[in-house]
């Protein structure tokens, strides 16, 4: 093509092969697919962007979640990406990208998510970017969809992973995927963070909040964190709840507006647990309500590196998840937590069933899950890590 090249987009290094850090402020966008995605996980690496000195903006899908980042100084601007298969809301997302770039003139397009990341990256590399970056959060190829999905997932990613100068996956076995598939040689796990001074037990919080909701000390709490959707495995944490009549499960998240699939409120309402069932939506507080709970689950199909797993870990909680890629990189089995089948609701209820009989256990595999997370998945050392091998 006329504007870029492969080489153009590859990022400068220094004789060891490492990323050269850029001596002069550069600007760099963001770009994911929603609002929830930007607000979530992009919003703090890019404050450390920003305490970097360098100027950065992000891009995505308008959402009322973009007040709190803009609140912040962060400029962002709204791409019209659409989350499903659509060639024509595709097309149009692609050249109003490569109108954005060639306005912006960004020195780095770090791109994240399967679809906005493909389309920014072609968009970049198209309007001569100079340095083109990709975080996958997880290769739709290995989920368990129809295999015509799945090919035309690795054929994107393949084909993108051409023009990628920054290859970065957050869990390991994406990573060592990426290189085994010709898809990038040079991927590189980066891993996922959060802030343990925010994600910890307390004590305060736990009672403030089992009172505000009525729920006694001695009672199990059971929780899960997450969208309300059917990849993370709701139709199995319902049946294998019923079956545990001593402990409530709390469900902390929202179906977003893009989310397609079958309603997972009348999958959970349908369990007939009663008063043993809260919802309590979208929250602010996640870390105190996680630190109010007692066991967390996330029996999910799919994931990247799950940010909830690690607020768990860090909040001193034992966890429930099931063996995919992602969560047991995460979790050691008998010893921060337990691994389970997916779409199995009889283990799951069995492991949960042995931690809520174990407070001893409960106890222990949650100090060691957060001794593991402040070694792996500290904000700090993650944002670090990332920044440096973007080269800002």
């Amino acid at each position: 093509m006329a504007n870029g090249s492969v080489e153009r987009a590859l990022p400068q290094t220094i004789p060891d092969g490492s990323p050269k850090v850029s001596p002069r402020p550069l600007k760099v966008i963001e770009i994911t697919n929603v609002d929830f995605s930007l607000r979530h996980f992009l919003l703090p690496l890019m404050r450390e962007i920003r305490a970097r000195g360098h100027e950065v903006a992000g891009a995505c899908a308008e959402g009322t979640l973009l007040d709190e980042v803009r609140a912040e100084g962060f400029r962002v601007i709204p791409v019209r990406f659409e989350r499903q298969i659509s060639p024509l809301a595709h097309w149009r997302a692609f050249h109003q990208l490569v109108a954005m770039f060639q306005a912006e003139k960004p020195d780095l397009v770090h791109a994240h998510m399967p679809i906005s990341g493909f389309l920014a990256r072609l968009a970049a590399w198209r309007a001569g970017v100079p340095k083109v970056a990709y975080t996958c959060h997880g290769f739709w190829f290995n989920g368990q969809g129809a295999w015509p999905r799945r090919l035309v997932s690795y054929a994107m990613e393949w084909l993108a992973g051409r023009i990628t100068g920054v290859f970065l996956t957050v869990s390991r076995e994406e990573a060592a995927d990426a290189r085994r598939l010709g898809i990038a040689r040079h991927a590189t796990a980066t891993g996922n963070g959060r802030d343990p001074a925010v994600f910890r037990p307390d004590p305060a919080a736990r009672a403030r909040i089992r009172a505000e909701l009525g729920v006694p000390e001695d009672r199990i709490v059971v929780v899960a964190v997450s969208r309300l959707v059917r990849i993370k495995g709701y139709p199995e944490l319902a049946a294998a709840m019923r079956t545990l009549p001593a402990a409530e499960l709390w469900v902390v998240g929202e179906r977003l507006d893009t989310d397609r699939g079958e309603d997972m409120v009348a999958v959970l309402e349908a369990a007939d647990l009663g008063t043993r069932l809260r919802r309590l939506g979208y929250r602010r507080d996640v870390a105190a309500i996680l630190a109010a709970a007692d066991i967390f689950v996330l029996p999910s199909l799919f994931e990247g590196l799950p940010m909830s797993v690690i607020e768990a870990m860090l909040t001193g909680l034992p966890v429930v998840a099931t063996a995919i890629r992602g969560p047991r990189e995460q979790v050691v089995e008998g010893v921060t937590g337990l691994l389970v089948p997916p779409r199995q609701s009889a283990p799951l209820a069995d492991a949960v069933g042995r931690l809520m009989r174990d407070p001893v256990l409960r106890a222990a595999m949650g100090v060691a899950g957060r001794a593991r997370a402040m070694d792996l998945y500290d904000e700090c050392k993650v944002l670090a890590r990332t920044l440096d091998l973007l080269g800002l």
